[in-house]
């Protein structure tokens, strides 16, 4: 019996450090190195990390923005000076002030050496629902510096794994709603300590045919406050009450928010919105992709229902194509067709145009 951590936990743990900003250890096997979120470095810290001879990576989307060359593909390195200050680093990983300062380099990058490291950091930071850019600096044994600073240690492997963290089933209970009387709401917890997901069941679907059914990711704007800048709320509601109509369904509600890059982040996303930006273009110059979300999750939630065909309502065939790489089969796509306004007009023509979407 042990009650040290597991990878598992050690990655909870870790995600929960970089948000607090406390820098975790990352090992690939041969090399080892300190990892701190950019986002929420402290002055004391950076003094260190300018000692040690740090660089502060970023991804390949926020280098393009930069001028930046990503040697290293998807990332690119840029040496942390010994001038450099904590707005240096900030201005670096964070768009928000770009226009008013286009300016920011020049900079030298690194291009030799292994990256992996690296690569985990930025990930860890994404999980972290932190913007996607981490200082990083060499350690001579990771383990050691570990355990003599209190620190999280991780290695790439677990990190970087494209595993997903099993889903299990914390409780359901029945739930009349608008949409149905018949309603029960179904939890499910991720073993990686990550956020619930819910699956909204509506009537008692027949296990052995296509259910009608949808993934909705969370969106607090258009769901709560009713935001006229996405369709999300009128999506929200007119799956239920289609399901309501005909009787059954299941709409599994994954807190994803933002096209999985958390709430914060969306709402700078909206703030370069308001610059000029599209929602694609917002999403790249953070440093995201177009789409971080996972919809694996939403597969292995309907397998654990019971469910193995579904009948999708979405106007996103990429997502039909996801669920059916995730051995789901997908009968149907049933368009939901609501929610346009003045307000969302260009917001869901990038969608069609960008993101394939049929609208």
């Amino acid at each position: 019996m042990t009650f040290a951590p597991n990878l598992t936990e050690r990655f909870a743990r870790a995600r929960a450090d970089l948000r607090m900003g406390v820098p975790v250890v990352i090992s690939d096997g041969t090399s080892s190195a300190l990892v701190c979120a950019a986002e929420t470095l402290t002055e004391l810290r950076l003094v260190e990390f300018i000692k040690m001879g740090a660089v502060v990576t970023i991804t390949d989307h926020r280098a393009a923005t930069l001028k930046v060359p990503a040697y290293d593909r998807d990332l690119a390195r840029v040496v942390l000076p010994n001038s450099a200050d904590l707005e240096w680093v900030q201005a670096i990983a964070d768009p928000a002030d770009d226009l008013k300062n286009p300016m920011k380099g020049p900079f030298k990058t690194e291009r030799e050496g292994a990256s992996e490291i690296h690569r985990a950091g930025i990930a860890l930071a994404k999980a972290a629902h932190l913007l996607p850019a981490c200082v990083v600096a060499p350690v001579a044994n990771g383990m050691a510096f570990a355990l003599q600073h209190d620190l999280t240690h991780l290695t790439t492997n677990s990190v970087l794994s494209s595993a997903l963290s099993p889903l299990d089933p914390v409780i359901a209970a029945r739930l009349p709603m608008d949409a149905s009387e018949a309603g029960r709401v179904h939890i499910f917890r991720p073993d990686d300590g990550a956020e619930e997901h819910y699956a909204i069941e509506i009537g008692a679907p027949d296990r052995s045919k296509p259910v009608l059914s949808r993934l909705h990711s969370a969106c607090f704007t258009g769901d709560v406050l009713g935001s006229l800048k996405c369709d999300c709320g009128p999506q929200l509601r007119g799956a239920l009450a289609q399901m309501g109509a005909e009787g059954a369904g299941i709409l599994l509600y994954l807190n994803q928010e933002g096209r999985g890059i958390g709430l914060a982040n969306k709402m700078r996303a909206y703030s370069l919105q308001d610059q000029g930006f599209d929602t694609v273009e917002a999403n790249h110059r953070l440093g995201f992709e177009d789409d971080e979300r996972d919809f694996r999750i939403g597969a292995e939630i309907l397998r654990k229902m019971g469910f193995s065909q579904v009948r999708l309502l979405t106007n996103n065939p990429a997502k039909v194509a996801k669920l059916e790489s995730c051995g789901l089969k997908v009968t149907e796509r049933v368009p939901l067709m609501v929610g346009k306004n003045q307000h969302n007009a260009n917001y869901l023509a990038t969608k069609a145009q960008k993101s394939g979407h049929l609208l």
